[in-house]
């Protein structure tokens, strides 16, 4: 765990020190766009924030390979070299956008080729342990882990658009799926308890934690594309190397990890994200618009129609991945009745501060 611990704490005091520079760079050379219709924000702010996170990234990652704990995972270069190349090239192409606003068919497109690429690789999903269960072939295999890592980039940039959102979400949600990865690891090889899933989890969070300080409302930078969509990369590179470096045939023998949990924690990780993800695409293919067409209808600015601030919107999605994805974790470690206790006690204060707005305009009106 420490050596974990400490590639957390290098990734966060990199993009830290990386994010001040480049937030100095931005305003010397006015490397900031204008405010736009849908924008929550009311003075032009640096989009180059996700530059800085990939800066902490590379920097936590390449020293990990020095490291002799990680030695194992640095063995086969070829993994981590897709992983870095792939990181590199969405953090390119999300500066890209974030300069010269690519139409979206073109962005798009360049996230097939970076996923594409990545699973050609061997980033791709190669068993699942329920019951030793095995994808039927390699080209399915490539197919559906493209799919993923592409749905989960856009669902994660989706929701980027209030202060603190993105990185507060990829905080809770990561150390929930570092904590499954870890002990997952622990459970099937206990003699080695390092894996690269948990490693890009710790780095992930990091980069967050080094990037709020910057992003806190009021935001004095946002991640743009480059962030959202690199966090989006990662998060599903570490569930996608999970499969294949855990033993299915082991995890149903000792029947020690409740075996659905690889599929659903994902799922409650990211319920939000995608949530927001399917209701836009819906919505907007409904209107006869492009399903990445830009609108102020995702669910954070419903939240603030809805009478939450900003700080008490972000607070609403903070709670709800929280909840559900730790209540999903405890079947990991308890019996279900007390992580069904854990997630129908926890609904209560999160309904409270969903609903608060009505509950306190019912308030004022009685006063009144």
């Amino acid at each position: 765990m420490r050596a974990y611990l400490l590639m957390m704490a290098i990734a966060a005091v990199v993009t830290f020190a990386a994010t001040w520079a480049t937030l100095k760079i931005a305003h010397r050379f006015k490397l900031y766009p204008q405010i736009r219709a849908r924008d929550v924000h009311t003075r032009p702010t640096p989009r180059l924030g996700g530059v800085a996170m990939f800066i902490g990234f590379i920097t936590a990652l390449t020293l990990a390979g020095a490291f002799g704990w990680f030695h194992s995972l640095f063995a086969d270069p070829m993994r981590v070299s897709a992983i870095a190349g792939a990181a590199f090239l969405i953090t390119l192409l999300g500066f890209l956008d974030d300069l010269y606003d690519l139409d979206w068919t073109l962005k798009l497109a360049g996230q097939f080729v970076v996923a594409g690429l990545m699973a050609w690789q061997g980033i791709q999903i190669v068993s699942l342990p329920i019951a030793g269960i095995t994808i039927g072939s390699y080209g399915l295999s490539l197919v559906a882990s493209v799919f993923i890592t592409v749905l989960v980039m856009n669902a994660v940039n989706f929701i980027d658009g209030l202060d603190g959102l993105v990185a507060g979400v990829v905080t809770i949600g990561t150390a929930v799926f570092f904590a499954y990865s870890y002990l997952l690891a622990q459970q099937t090889s206990p003699t080695n308890y390092f894996n690269l899933a948990s490693l890009l989890g710790a780095i992930v969070i990091g980069m967050c934690l080094g990037f709020l300080p910057f992003n806190w409302r009021p935001a004095k930078i946002f991640m743009g594309d480059t962030g959202a969509l690199l966090l989006g990369l990662l998060m599903a590179t570490s569930a996608l190397t999970v499969t294949g470096q855990i033993d299915p045939a082991i995890v149903s023998h000792n029947q020690t990890v409740p075996a659905f949990l690889l599929l659903i924690l994902p799922l409650a990780i990211l319920v939000l994200p995608l949530l927001d993800f399917t209701l836009a695409v819906l919505r907007r293919l409904r209107a006869g618009q492009s399903p990445f067409a830009a609108d102020r209808k995702h669910i954070h600015h419903r939240l603030q129609d809805f009478g939450h601030s900003h700080l008490g919107s972000v607070f609403v999605f903070y709670l709800w991945t929280a909840l559900i994805s730790i209540s999903v974790l405890l079947f990991f470690f308890v019996e279900p009745v007390w992580a069904w206790t854990f997630l129908l006690v926890g609904l209560i204060p999160t309904m409270v501060w969903t609903i608060w707005p009505v509950i306190s305009r019912r308030f004022e009106r009685k006063s009144a």
